[in-house]
């Protein structure tokens, strides 16, 4: 091929245009696999959908709100544009938990929902807004990049917000109150709220979730866009930025299940949900107000297009062997440049090899350039990198269902105990705030109890690699629903014993419902290395031009728990209960006759298997190789990480 230029490979082979017909002896061809690798080939004559290639990759060329490069780094990004992005992360979750946690008793005490389906309405609206977050990563990676895709679903979040507050405000929106106390509740006596009422609240309602869908996963990686790649502090400098992601996190979490459910019961639910749409209000202004100091990657076109692309180059290809004498190489533009906007080259690797053919550069592609019928390596590699993620956040499905199970199941439990803290009484919706303090406290002394801990026993620089603390997380859950379903198989004998067996409103004196803390705690402890671990690896591991598909995947792997934890309700009150026997189910409304221990210890036996299989596949995934990225002196890169 005219022009032509091949990659210099480290391997000790001769490399030719074209190779030779036998690349391995036949007697071995069952024992060693060729490397690929060695048959990159450059070409100038590149004719494809992404104009020419692009130079560097989305970490090494930063550019301004405009799209042009950015002359001075010491002016924008670090950690001062970093925590104008944690604000619309505090207020966004302060939203999604003052939601999560309200939402169902709005829904039962006002618009008089039975519990078990207003339940259910709430952890489907968690589990769309977080699976449809692949939404807002492919809009923010293809076309508007993610400081304008936050910028627009924040927006409409705060629509959905005010949409929600009308409904609290006005009685127009709610069914009559009058003549509703809390045994009519229980008897399903009052009056039902009318399918247009409810079909506005479920309008407004997902609207919310739709913003929230655009926004969750483009604010980390937005985030940790900010910082130089080519710094040596640059680890260090993402590392700690996602604990602290976290921590923004966290506190939202945190007054969402205090203030926000005080104003509740001192003002009312307009009052609680109006809270929230202000608090959104404030952060989009900071947000808008870090403009100037943002540093942006350019969005690198279609990324579903790209994968379609490959997959149709390949499947064209099917047939085609790399032993042939068609074979020129594998198909890659030259020098540093990248066929796609925002990303650098990646390296071949040998997974995945039916992928390779849509690299595979045969004598008759020098008359059909077409991306549809030859990609490059670098294109090709985008996809496997896709597809070799997947199981690590499939893993955290589990631990994600557990944490939606708790946020109902152990509040259901915390109506039945004491919760008074010496003279002060705490309301049942504020104990999901003790996760949150548990994960406030651990990342506050992250840095200086756990990390030089955990280097002298691992030798690893931050304590723990990504999928170490990953794992850690996953184990540290199994502890925590095992323990749940200790004290709720005792909690429920001592309601028994001491009379409580119907009166499961009536909180029991003598048994705190401090004891909940344990478990709590335990969840609190492996939702912040879990899910900070997945975060970071996420990140660094996704292609340069997919950073917000690949932080997508945490969401999904949410949103896709919160599905399960409704599924398994539902299977779990089907198999369990029989009406016509008068046997409750395990997940009964009264819980002193169902059997909540029994799904804990389900919910165990089933995080010990799924983490039998994250270890498996933890151990079987390789880190992705970092190539071309030029070290700059930490002397010279201080003032531009803030």
């Amino acid at each position: 091929m005219a022009g032509a230029r091949e990659i210099k490979s480290p391997e000790v082979l001769p490399v030719t245009a074209t190779p030779p017909s036998n690349l391995e002896d036949n007697s071995d061809s069952h024992h060693h696999r060729k490397k690929l690798g060695i048959y990159f080939i450059e070409s100038d004559d590149r004719r494809n959908a992404f104009s020419g290639g692009y130079v560097g990759g989305g970490a090494t060329t930063p550019v301004n709100i405009h799209g042009m490069p950015i002359a001075n780094l010491t002016k924008t990004g670090g950690w001062i544009a970093a925590f104008f992005i944690f604000g619309n992360e505090m207020a966004e979750r302060m939203a999604y938990y003052g939601l999560s946690v309200n939402m169902v008793a709005f829904m039962f005490y006002v618009m008089h929902r039975p519990f078990s389906s207003s339940a259910n309405a709430v952890n489907n609206f968690l589990g769309i807004s977080q699976a449809s977050s692949v939404l807002g990563g492919f809009l923010a990676d293809a076309y508007l990049g993610r400081y304008w895709t936050i910028a627009i679903f924040t927006t409409i979040y705060l629509a959905g917000l005010t949409g929600i507050t009308l409904c609290a405000t006005m009685k127009f929106f709610v069914p009559n109150q009058d003549q509703c106390d809390q045994i009519a509740l229980l008897l399903g006596n009052c009056e039902p709220a009318k399918p247009w009422q409810m079909l506005y609240l479920y309008i407004v309602l997902y609207v919310t979730g739709f913003g929230a869908a655009g926004i969750r996963p483009c604010v980390s990686s937005f985030g940790a866009d900010q910082f130089d790649e080519r710094s040596r502090d640059y680890q260090s400098h993402l590392d700690r930025f996602f604990n602290f992601f976290y921590l923004s996190v966290t506190i939202g979490a945190i007054v969402a299940f205090t203030a926000v459910v005080y104003i509740q019961m001192k003002h009312g639910w307009g009052s609680a949900f109006g809270s929230l749409a202000i608090a959104m209000g404030m952060s989009n202004m900071v947000f808008f107000l870090g403009t100037p100091l943002y540093r942006h990657r350019l969005p690198g076109g279609s990324p579903l297009t790209r994968v379609a692309q490959v997959l149709v180059a390949a499947f064209r290809k099917r047939n085609a062997s790399f032993d042939s004498g068609d074979f020129v190489g594998l198909y890659e533009l030259p020098g540093k440049r990248s066929a796609i906007k925002g990303s650098s080259k990646i390296a071949h690797t040998d997974d995945f090899r039916c992928l390779d053919k849509a690299a595979l550069q045969l004598k008759e592609d020098d008359t059909n350039l077409s991306p549809w019928r030859l990609c490059t390596v670098t294109q090709v590699e985008e996809v496997k990198i896709l597809i070799k993620l997947i199981p690590i956040p499939a893993c955290t499905i589990i631990l994600n269902l557990i944490l939606t199970e708790f946020l109902t199941l152990s509040v259901q439990q915390a109506y039945t105990l004491n919760t008074h803290m010496g003279g002060l009484k705490l309301p049942v919706t504020c104990m999901p705030v003790f996760p949150g303090l548990s994960i406030f406290l651990l990342l506050s002394f992250y840095y200086s109890v756990f990390v030089p801990i955990s280097k002298r026993i691992t030798g690893h620089p931050h304590g723990a690699s990504q999928l170490q603390r990953v794992g850690i997380g996953l184990a540290v859950s199994i502890f925590s629903v095992a323990w749940a379903g200790v004290f709720e198989r005792y909690r429920r004998h001592y309601a028994i014993e001491h009379g409580y067996e119907v009166s499961f409103l009536t909180p029991m004196p003598d048994l705190s419902a401090y004891w909940l803390l344990i478990q709590y705690c335990l969840i609190g402890i492996a939702e912040v290395f879990c899910i900070v671990g997945l975060l970071e690896f996420l990140y660094e591991e996704a292609p340069d031009a997919m950073r917000s598909i690949g932080s997508a995947y945490a969401a999904v792997a949410g949103g896709l728990g919160c599905f399960a934890a409704s599924i398994l309700n539902s299977i779990v009150k089907s198999v369990t209960g029989n009406a016509e026997i008068g046997r409750p189910s395990w997940l009964s409304q009264n819980i002193n006759t169902g059997r909540f221990d029994y799904l804990y210890y389900l919910l165990t036996v089933l995080s010990v298997i799924n983490f039998a299989a994250f270890l498996y596949a933890a151990r079987r995934y390789q880190y992705r190789k970092k190539e071309g990225i030029e070290i700059r002196e930490s002397s010279n890169v201080q003032s531009s990480q803030g």
